[in-house]
């Protein structure tokens, strides 16, 4: 009979402290560690760190993939810290692309603003794979962790807004990933079934070396 007790009350000291708090906006200028950043001492917070403009303009898609996202994490919208949330903007050029790519750190949820994207991802119990060609006003979910990509599927500029269930869902783009260091090609062409002449032209593409 104690035992639930405690439990009871554990849970529900826990849930009054949370409430407490009521944000934790990012102090930018303490250490980015593995736990977040510090809080904003109350007094120095203001309105405007629960604003962020970054997202109104386009990006550069003047690159390799034709694209740009605009991030609006912890470490750059302070007001998001701890708040589990975040969001992002993807313009892609025509011909634009998001290779695959996953976020570790959160599910994405993404809304069409214009043009068409073909968007998808992959299963990881399966490997079976879910893509659509959205258009404007289509939402499509992408699962955390899961590998998935964006690329535009028509002739004009498209646009697109992104939402994650974490203000630091992390990024890691699987060509980069394999190309884009020195980790040796003997590896990447054992792991990959790619032959040496591929490899070293995606090192060289990517800025890879070894």
């Amino acid at each position: 009979m104690i035992l639930p007790i405690l439990l009871i009350f554990s849970l529900l000291s826990s849930t009054s402290n949370a409430a407490v708090q009521d944000f934790c906006v990012a102090d930018l200028a303490s250490p980015d560690t593995p736990s977040g950043f510090a809080c904003k001492k109350p007094a120095a917070v203001t309105v405007n760190d629960f604003v962020f403009s970054g997202l109104g303009a386009g990006g550069n898609t003047s690159n390799i993939i034709k694209a740009a996202v605009t991030p609006a994490f912890a470490d750059k919208f302070a007001g998001v810290n701890g708040l589990g949330i975040s969001m992002a903007r993807l313009d892609l050029a025509v011909g634009g692309v998001i290779p695959m790519h996953t976020h570790p750190g959160g599910s994405e949820v993404l809304v069409v603003i214009s043009g068409s994207i073909c968007a998808g991802f992959i299963s990881s119990s399966d490997n079976k794979v879910y893509f659509k060609s959205l258009k404007k006003g289509d939402i499509m979910v992408f699962p955390r962790g899961l590998l998935h990509f964006q690329i535009n599927a028509g002739g004009t500029p498209a646009l697109a807004f992104v939402s994650f269930s974490s203000e630091r869902p992390g990024l890691q783009i699987l060509d980069f990933a394999l190309f884009a260091n020195d980790l040796p090609s003997e590896i990447i062409e054992m792991t990959t079934f790619l032959d040496d002449a591929q490899v070293k032209k995606l090192k060289g593409v990517l800025g890879g070396t070894g």
